[in-house]
């Protein structure tokens, strides 16, 4: 019963951050670049931390309902899709995986008074792929393979965590369909 009250939690939390994601209908043409994999670059970011340890479908509702609690509370903080890494080798049973979920704050950002359960860290990035999954989270194994081999097609090999950005979840209603996930790891060349 918990679980599901920390998923209509945190459909809720998705919902009522409007510019989080993107709406049903919002153009997100601007991401169809990353239906094809690439090797970009992206700057270090400033991140607002809450750390679960277990299977995403029970330990993401949470851990998102307290990152966006305390984000809430930061002064100057503006909304963009959220992250979360995952530190864990496939082959290891899910509910030992740990997720660290994030959304970037602005380098001035603080943590506020009480919040426990939360932290601040620089997330470093250089080079890194990328691509865009369509649907359910559940189905992000294709488009993982699709990038690995990918990565090393180019010459590279994985330096980072699994990473994922959220730009239309749960908000965007039952269809899973709708879901659009970018998929990224920190690469560095052989």
């Amino acid at each position: 019963m918990k679980a599901k009250a920390a998923l209509i939690l945190i459909v809720f939390l998705f919902a009522a951050a409007i510019p989080v994601f993107a709406q049903p209908g919002q153009d997100l043409s601007r991401y169809d670049v990353l239906k094809e994999p690439r090797i970009t670059q992206l700057p270090a970011a400033k991140m607002l931390v809450v750390e679960a340890k277990g299977d995403p479908g029970v330990s993401s509702g949470p851990a998102f309902g307290l990152l966006f609690k305390v984000f809430f509370s930061i002064p100057g903080a503006r909304m963009a899709p959220p992250r979360a890494r995952w530190n864990a080798d496939l082959k290891i049973p899910k509910d030992q995986w740990v997720g660290r979920f994030a959304l970037p704050i602005p380098d001035g950002g603080t943590l506020p008074a009480g919040s426990s359960g939360a932290k601040i860290e620089v997330w470093e990035y250089g080079d890194v792929a990328e691509v865009l999954h369509s649907g359910s989270y559940a189905d992000v194994g294709p488009s993982i393979q699709k990038l690995m081999m990918f990565i090393a097609s180019k010459g590279y090999v994985v330096s980072g965590p699994h990473e994922e950005e959220y730009l239309r979840g749960p908000e965007s209603g039952p269809n899973t369909a709708d879901y659009r996930t970018i998929i990224r790891f920190q690469v560095k060349k052989k």
